[in-house]
């Protein structure tokens, strides 16, 4: 009996072991982790930075084997891209820039974005270059600082070539010569690492590369690896749409207008409403972009300018203050970038201070025609109306029918009943009329 109990544990032992033999790979196979992918679509802003932030945070939190970002950009602010580069470079999970799809670029800041990936890819019909600093808004800096940016720009693009092991000669080219090349030559040239045709593509390309990250040297298995797409939030979309300057400057003078118009106008509610949505979407833009106060006070000098245009006679000289202080408002509103100065476009910039001013300026002339305007009601309203005798009574007292009332008025003796007379003056509620000479 001992001995059928011994063979029957054997047998039981050796059927676990083998059960957890068979169980183990598929074990392994279902811990593989996820492969995050995210689109970054559109210039380089705040709220594309707060997007791949917490794109990598989360990628990091749910140990994946690593955050695609499929990129097509123009390029954008520098802090913007700093901000992206820096949290690509501290990650803990690899970073795949993929310039896609056909058609795609990475210009200025997305040459820095691209340089800085773990892992650098292509698709074909893309192209990666031209990323000398410019002005954002339009307009010219001088040479001094365009030599400055220009130079700060390149040490900062080498240095990220070079740790990542990439072409850091071309970099230096895409910013002082704006070169740009397609995604053939940049392979070539040792800019990217890969050239894939599409998502499933590059996965394929992934997988079994080794990856040198944080001094550590990662295996990556993506062959069989669980897709998961990474979508923006609502805030960060709103962010991203109103962190433009141009849209962040017409949201801060509708505003302005609208809470002028809810203030002029008590009780019309939806300006008011509109006007200080606006305001505070384009202060929270603000907060994002490197705004100068002296900009935005000159613009509210300009509409106290205007507002004070209705109170005092100036002869047009406050409304020509108000339009310059505008300008300049406009133009100082926003402090130098490490890619340049932004500002907003001249295009914005003369349209919404000529509509604001028209606004302004129409204001002014319904408020000036209704001061000169001559009294329909009350004592001043009869002054020069014509009337009628309806009944004489003692000598110089008549009965006049005017503004649909019949009063007692006062008048030469000659008057008849059924004459045509003119009110001279208004006392009380007695008049004192004229013969009508028309």
């Amino acid at each position: 009996m001992g001995t059928h109990s011994g063979k029957v544990g054997q047998f039981i032992v050796f059927g676990l072991a083998l059960a957890f033999a068979l169980c183990t790979p598929c074990a392994a196979e279902s811990s593989t982790r996820a492969v995050h992918v995210m689109r970054v679509v559109g210039s380089i802003n705040p709220g594309v930075a707060i997007f791949v932030e917490r794109a990598v945070a989360d990628a990091e939190e749910a140990d994946a084997e690593c955050l695609i970002i499929m990129l097509d950009t123009p390029g954008g602010l520098a802090d913007s891209m700093r901000a992206i580069v820096q949290s690509m470079l501290e990650s803990t999970v690899v970073v795949v820039v993929y310039v896609a799809p056909a058609g795609a670029r990475a210009a200025s800041a997305g040459v820095v974005i691209t340089l800085a990936a773990h892992v650098a890819a292509m698709a074909p019909g893309t192209n990666i270059g031209a990323a000398h600093p410019v002005p954002a808004g339009g307009g010219k800096m001088d040479e001094t600082m365009s030599k400055k940016v220009e130079n700060d720009m390149v040490a900062y693009v080498r240095s990220i070539a070079e740790e990542k092991g990439r072409n850091a000669d071309w970099a230096e080219k895409a910013v002082r010569e704006s070169v740009s090349i397609t995604a053939e030559e940049a392979l070539k040239k040792k800019v990217v690492d890969l050239r894939a045709n599409d998502l499933d593509d590059l996965l394929k390309q992934l997988d079994g590369r080794t990856v040198s990250i944080l001094s550590e040297r990662k295996v990556l298995k993506t062959s069989k690896a669980e897709v998961v797409r990474v979508e923006e939030e609502l805030r960060e979309k709103i962010l991203r749409t109103i962190a433009d300057p141009n849209i962040a400057y017409i949201l801060m003078m509708l505003g302005f207008v609208g809470l002028y118009f809810e203030l002029s106008s008590p009780g019309a509610i939806f300006p008011g409403i509109v006007g200080a949505v606006s305001l505070i979407l384009a202060f929270f833009a603000f907060q994002t972009l490197p705004v100068n106060y002296a900009g935005i006070l000159l613009i509210l000098l300009g509409l106290v300018l205007f507002v004070l245009e209705l109170k005092v006679v100036s002869f047009g000289m406050l409304t020509v203050g108000g339009i310059s202080c505008l300008v300049l408002g406009s133009l100082f509103l926003f402090k130098g970038d490490d890619m340049g100065l932004i500002r907003v476009s001249w295009g914005v910039l003369l349209a919404t201070v000529a509509v604001v001013t028209l606004f302004f300026t129409v204001v002014v002339g319904l408020v000036v025609r209704a001061m000169l305007r001559k009294p329909v009601t009350g004592s001043s309203g009869l002054m020069g109306e014509l009337g009628q005798v309806t009944r004489t009574a003692a000598s110089g007292e008549f009965k006049i029918f005017v503004h649909g009332e019949t009063w007692d008025a006062d008048g030469p003796e000659d008057l008849a009943v059924g004459d045509k007379v003119e009110v001279t003056e208004v006392t009380g509620l007695r008049l004192r009329v004229r013969k009508a000479n028309r």
